[in-house]
Formats: C-alpha cells, sequence, structure tokens
C-alpha cells in the first residue's frame, strides 16, 4: 500500500512540473472575460472621442495632428491585429502550437485564399470592389456587434453596424467618399458609381437601427440597446467631423485593431506565461504578443517597402496609391475575416445560450 502511494505521488510530482499551458477555459471567467471587455471598450470609446474632438476645434489641423498618429498606428497595431492569424486555431481549437506542418499547411490556404482574391480581382474588378465593401461591412460589423441569444438577432446588428460606417462618409461626405471608391474602381479598370448611389445607403442604416433598438426595447434588452446607441452616436460623429479616410483610419486601428488585439491576445500568449489570470498582467501579455506578431508584421512592412522601391518612376501618384493599399489589404482580408468568423465567433452564430460556453468570447 505504501508502495503504491509512493508511486503515485512520485507520478503526480512529475505532471505538477511539467510546463503544461492553461486552455482557454482557464484563461477567462466570466468576470474577467467582462472586464476586459469594458476595458477595451472604454480604450476604444476614448481614442475615437478626442479625434472627433480634434475633428470639431481644429477642422484645418486634423490631418496634421492625427496623421503621423494614425500611420504609426496603421503600420504597428493595424498591420499586427492580423499578424498573429497563425494563432488562432491553435488558440481555440487547442491544437499544436509548434510544429512546422502545422505552420507551412496554415500558410498554404492563407496565402492561396489571397492569392485567389487577387486572381478575382484581375478577372472581374467590378465584383471584387463589391465583394470587398461587403466583406468589409461585415468584418467590422460582426466584430463590434456582441454576442445574442438569438444568432439572427446578432447577425442584423452586425450587418447594421458595419453598413453605418460606410453609410455616414457616404451621406455627410459625398462627394470626397465617391471620389475614394471610384478611384479604387478605376484603378481596377471598373466602372465608377454614381454619386447618388452611395447616399441612398442612409436611410436604409437609420431605419435599420430603429428597427433593431425597438426590438430590443420590446425584449427589454435596455442595457443593450442603450450601449448600441451611444456608439452609434459616438461612431456617427467621428465620421461626420472628420474626413472620411481619417475617421475609418481612427475607427479600424483605434476600435477595431485595438479590440482585436486584446481579445486575442491572452489566448496567444498563456503558454508563455502559465497563468490562468492574464488581466493581472496586460503589458506584459501585450508585449509578448507584439514578439509574436513580429515575424509576420516585419515580413508585411518588407513587402509594401519593396514594392514601393521596385515600382520606380512607374509608382502610381495621390489617389491611385490609396486604391493600390486598399486592394492589397483586400487580399489578406478573406482569410483574417474567415479565421474571426468561423474560428473565433464559433459560438456566436451558434444555437442559442451556446456563445457563453466558447473560451475567450469576451465581446458580450
Amino acid at each position: 500500500m505504501a508502495r503504491n502511494c509512493r508511486c503515485l505521488e512520485t507520478k503526480t510530482r512529475r505532471l505538477l512540473s511539467k510546463q503544461v499551458s492553461p486552455g482557454p477555459e482557464l484563461l477567462f471567467d466570466p468576470a474577467n472575460a467582462h472586464l476586459r471587455s469594458v476595458s477595451s471598450r472604454v480604450h476604444a470609446y476614448s481614442a475615437v472621442a478626442v479625434a472627433a474632438i480634434a475633428g470639431i476645434i481644429w477642422p484645418h489641423a486634423t490631418a496634421a495632428l492625427l496623421g503621423p498618429v494614425l500611420v504609426t498606428g496603421l503600420l504597428s497595431l493595424g498591420v499586427a491585429h492580423g499578424a498573429c492569424d497563425h494563432c488562432v486555431l491553435p488558440a481555440y481549437r487547442q491544437l499544436r502550437r509548434s510544429g512546422w506542418r502545422y505552420l507551412l499547411l496554415f500558410s498554404a490556404g492563407y496565402l492561396g485564399l489571397a492569392g485567389a482574391t487577387g486572381l478575382v480581382w484581375y478577372c472581374w474588378p467590378g465584383l471584387s470592389a463589391g465583394l470587398f465593401f461587403g466583406l468589409t461591412v461585415w468584418h467590422w460589423g460582426s466584430a463590434d456587434a456582441p454576442a445574442h441569444r438569438q444568432p439572427g438577432v446578432w447577425v442584423a446588428h452586425s450587418l447594421l453596424r458595419g453598413a453605418l460606417l460606410l453609410a455616414v462618409p457616404a451621406w455627410w461626405w459625398p462627394m470626397q467618399t465617391a471620389h475614394h471608391v471610384n478611384g479604387l474602381l478605376g484603378l481596377a479598370g471598373a466602372a465608377p458609381i454614381p454619386t447618388r448611389w452611395t447616399g441612398m445607403l442612409g436611410p436604409a442604416v437609420a431605419g435599420g437601427h430603429l428597427v433593431l433598438w425597438g426590438y430590443f426595447a420590446w425584449h427589454r434588452e435596455f442595457a443593450r440597446g442603450l450601449r448600441d446607441a451611444g456608439e452609434f452616436l459616438l461612431l456617427t460623429g467621428i465620421l461626420v467631423a472628420l474626413p472620411p479616410l481619417l475617421a475609418l483610419g481612427v475607427y479600424f486601428v483605434f476600435w477595431h485593431s485595438w479590440q482585436h488585439v486584446r481579445r486575442l491576445a491572452p489566448l496567444v500568449v498563456s503558454a508563455e506565461m502559465n497563468v490562468a489570470n492574464l488581466s493581472e498582467a496586460p503589458l506584459r501579455e501585450l508585449l509578448l504578443f507584439g514578439r509574436k506578431a513580429l515575424p509576420a508584421l516585419v515580413i508585411s512592412l518588407a513587402m509594401g517597402a519593396f514594392a514601393f522601391i521596385l515600382g520606380g518612376a512607374a509608382r502610381p501618384l495621390g489617389e491611385a496609391w490609396l486604391a493600390l493599399a486598399v486592394m492589397g489589404a483586400s487580399v489578406i482580408t478573406l482569410p483574417h475575416a474567415l479565421l474571426v468568423t468561423l474560428v473565433m465567433d464559433t459560438a456566436k452564430w451558434s444555437p442559442p445560450g451556446a456563445f457563453m460556453e466558447q473560451p475567450g468570447n469576451n465581446n458580450q
């Protein structure tokens, strides 16, 4: 009997001595997930509010004030938020975190989708532009819309939120919005969109939000409705106060990318930190996330610099650079958005009640 006890004690010590990374179920309890979600939203609200106020007080100096900050954010946080896409499956599906086989298979699938997107741009530019805007509406909106017990409500909420981000600039800045959109279509060889078409989206989005808020009120989901109405006003404010490119740039970097990083970071770095409550070390968590994102970040920036240098005298000027950058971003948006929707947001479109069971689902 004593011998069996000693054997059991030895096996237990061996198990405890191993560096076993906590799975997602250990990293998040509902309280920590809620606090993390609230914290990241408050930071995003603050950044957007400050940028909107700057646009109202100094309308002619906004580009000079926000430009350097926005460019820095795009090259760091904006690019980095997708630079850890290869860590999503191991984090959410508890696959092996190491091994070249997984990385090769993931890279082949990821780059294959990106290459197929580029081919579609080459063959059907008009269709590709429409699909890109639709995918952007879905990706941004579904990231913002909190999980709901009825998946259909989440889908409707996602589409309305994403459409809002394009409808307000088209309504308040019709000429600039049409100019940017048609610049992209022109570079791709597609026909331009008439200005009157871009203004038709606003009333539909406004009416859809009224219906959504009415649904929340009817079902006594007052907190959810008030939160969405507040975000609606805040985002509308910055989209009116700043020109389209600046406003959407601030949203992308300091709202969308920031909240994505704060959501994914604890799962990505859990193995290295080897702790169950990562909310106690948010700065260390972000630094480790940045280290994991660094290889893909450096490669992305190097490819952009190489394309700039290689172009030489043939480089596009002015608006064409913007269109070219958007086309480049659209190529990697498809695999990135699929990962977020099919893996990170699985529980949001699962049967009612399932979203509360998914580890790391702090977007509530």
